[in-house]
């Protein structure tokens, strides 16, 4: 049995949480918050962030980047073209480049600002640096998330998915980003055409619906978030 500790609205949390689901793999869910750095979270994962898997007695697998060949080694050799890894070695290259754009820079430079300003700090105690949102971040990541948008428009409409021909880890890892975005109402879709297309086909896999029904308390989610036709 596989066992998740992620939360909700880690973007490298609902990454694994697709990419398990793509690969058919049963698994339990464990909430964490990973600010309050919970002992138990702290002996799977010294550094004390999600997402972490645990299969069965073996050791605790971190982070997406591991979790994703994890998966792969052990289960995507079975599914044939099923698998979300490319077959040729420049094919997998591109499809970890973008996974890695997209759960790294991309995080880093829009996502992780607008999830931690405006979901974790609503959630977080003040002793942990819950309270207001930090203006200048999310200016900053309003900024940038255009920049990066345009990017994965010019892959998505010169290519059958964000990586090649073929759906891949590197869709599963941008959809899971910009879903916590869509969330926020923090995407423009009308100004991005080709990303919301191809954005409609990953959404419509049954490994999102669980996270389009999850919710923030207080806080409701755009009209998009969960409109399969937006």
């Amino acid at each position: 049995m596989l066992t998740l500790y992620h939360h909700p609205f880690s973007p490298s949390s609902r990454f694994v949480r697709l990419i398990l689901s793509e690969y058919g793999a049963a698994f339990e869910e464990q909430h964490v918050d990973p600010w309050e750095r919970p002992q138990q979270l702290l002996t799977l994962n010294a550094a004390g962030t999600v997402p972490v898997l645990v299969e069965n007695e073996g050791p605790a697998i971190c982070g997406p980047g591991p979790i994703m060949e994890y998966l792969d080694e052990t289960r995507g050799y079975a599914l044939s073209d099923r698998r979300l890894m490319p077959d040729h070695p420049e094919a997998r290259a591109e499809a970890r480049r973008l996974v890695e754009w997209s759960l790294t820079k991309f995080d880093q430079e829009v996502v992780g600002h607008l999830v931690r300003e405006r979901i974790y700090k609503q959630i977080m105690p003040k002793s942990a640096g819950g309270g207001e949102p930090d203006s200048a971040a999310l200016r900053v990541a309003r900024a940038n998330i255009h920049h990066h948008l345009k990017y994965f428009g010019y892959l998505v409409a010169s290519r059958r998915w964000l990586a090649g021909d073929r759906l891949s880890f590197a869709d599963f890892a941008l959809a899971a980003e910009l879903s916590c975005a869509d969330y926020l109402g923090e995407v423009s879709w009308s100004n991005e055409e080709d990303v919301k297309s191809w954005y409609a086909r990953v959404k419509s896999r049954p490994g999102m619906r669980p996270l389009l029904s999850e919710k923030v308390l207080g806080m409701p989610p755009a009209a998009s978030y969960a409109d399969l036709d937006f």
